[in-house]
């Protein structure tokens, strides 16, 4: 199964998951603070990561910035704070998905099993692609997606994103002026079979919207039901 770094100063939430994650067949090593956290990632390969935010020595979303420069091990995020604030820092240094505390252990591990599916399933299309790049421009090519190189533009100039901005930008351009449901859009995104958080996926749509500039128009919000990407 998967290798599983816990990172959190309470020895209690560490135990709760490493019982579940043990339980489905994962394999689990601890980290009590962000700075142990970066050294492992240094000296070891996981999985995935399961980090808290507040931490002493070096909090979550400092740790998460110094892993990721030097791999792209897929990050849960754990808080005690709801703000969107906290979840826009995450999703900006990296993370893949936010749970709040408390947590349900079940659903956190439905989590790690939804993430680590489409890291596989990428890895299996990158593998198996040897086919030309896949190029979509809406307005005359100032706005062009290449699919394949996951390569963004506007107006010539290249759009660094976030992994998730991608495959939710990716997906809305390929289902462009069809209303999406906020839950089909979490389930083929996400990839969750479960409703999952409805405001990880409105922080994206606001991240995606400012990395869009001038063509954050394109994403529409249907109240009550969820979005929709007008493109010509």
């Amino acid at each position: 199964m998967y290798h599983i770094l816990v990172v959190d100063d309470e020895v209690r939430i560490r135990t709760i998951i490493k019982k579940y994650a043990e339980f489905e067949g994962h394999t689990v090593s601890e980290a009590g603070n962000g700075m142990d956290a970066v050294l492992l990632c240094r000296k070891h390969t996981y999985d995935l990561i399961i980090m808290d935010i507040m931490m002493p020595e070096l909090d979550g979303f400092s740790a998460c910035r110094e892993i990721r420069k030097n791999c792209q091990t897929p990050i849960i995020m754990l808080s005690a704070r709801g703000e969107e604030y906290d979840r826009i820092n995450g999703f900006e240094v990296g993370i893949d998905d936010y749970v709040m505390k408390p947590f349900s252990p079940k659903e956190l591990m439905l989590r790690v099993n939804a993430i680590m599916k489409r890291v596989q399933r990428a890895n299996e299309i990158v593998a198996t692609t040897q086919r030309p790049n896949e190029i979509i421009e809406l307005d005359g090519g100032g706005l062009k997606a290449d699919i394949t190189a996951r390569l963004v533009y506007i107006d010539g100039k290249r759009v660094d994103m976030s992994p998730k901005e991608y495959d939710l930008f990716f997906y809305l351009l390929a289902n462009r002026n069809i209303a999406l449901s906020r839950e089909k859009l979490i389930c083929e995104v996400w990839g969750y079979d479960f409703y999952g958080d409805a405001r990880t996926l409105d922080t994206h749509i606001k991240l995606l919207r400012r990395s869009l500039g001038r063509y954050n128009t394109y994403i529409v919000t249907l109240r009550g039901v969820g979005y929709r990407f007008e493109g010509d």
